[in-house]
């Protein structure tokens, strides 16, 4: 098991960047970066390299590459898991699921200028992202994911 795994998806594994994301892994995405820079960049941050490209990892070499071999996000997560033999998080959605940053509790004046619902009917704090300000809490969005990672990664979870 990784103690701490910090990774870098390529441009063709935005949505699963954003699955690690909401299990609260480190995993940076631009899909700007030519494949030179991605290595670059992996390499520099010791960031295991997820990517689809073969080409990438035989002919550029990344120090912790991760060729990615499923077309579905949630199969690709579940070898993500498997091949790092990642540890279930304590509490899902703890970073900003567009730019990664780490969420922080949302003020009471953030909830009341961005919440579509009264900030009275939220079950929880919100979050915010301190970095680009989304709002964060947990309503239908969030239970959908839960449910779909309960069945697609069965006993995984303890939540």
């Amino acid at each position: 098991m990784l103690p701490d795994p910090h990774f870098l998806a390529d441009a063709m594994l935005g949505r699963l960047a954003r699955w690690l994301r909401a299990l609260g892994f480190d995993t940076r995405f631009d899909s700007s970066l030519d494949d030179p820079e991605l290595v670059t960049l992996a390499n520099a941050e010791s960031r295991i390299l997820l990517t689809r490209d073969r080409h990438l990892v035989t002919h550029l070499q990344p120090a912790q590459p991760l060729l990615i071999t499923y077309d579905s996000p949630i199969e690709q997560l579940r070898q993500v898991i498997d091949a790092c033999n990642l540890e279930a998080p304590r509490v899902l959605f703890t970073r900003c699921l567009i730019c990664n940053v780490s969420l922080r509790e949302a003020s009471g004046e953030e909830v009341l200028l961005q919440c579509p619902h009264p900030a009275s009917l939220l079950p929880e704090p919100a979050m915010c992202c301190p970095h680009c300000r989304r709002l964060y809490w947990h309503g239908s969005h969030t239970r959908r994911m839960c449910d779909t990672l309960k069945k697609a990664l069965p006993g995984w979870l303890q939540q």
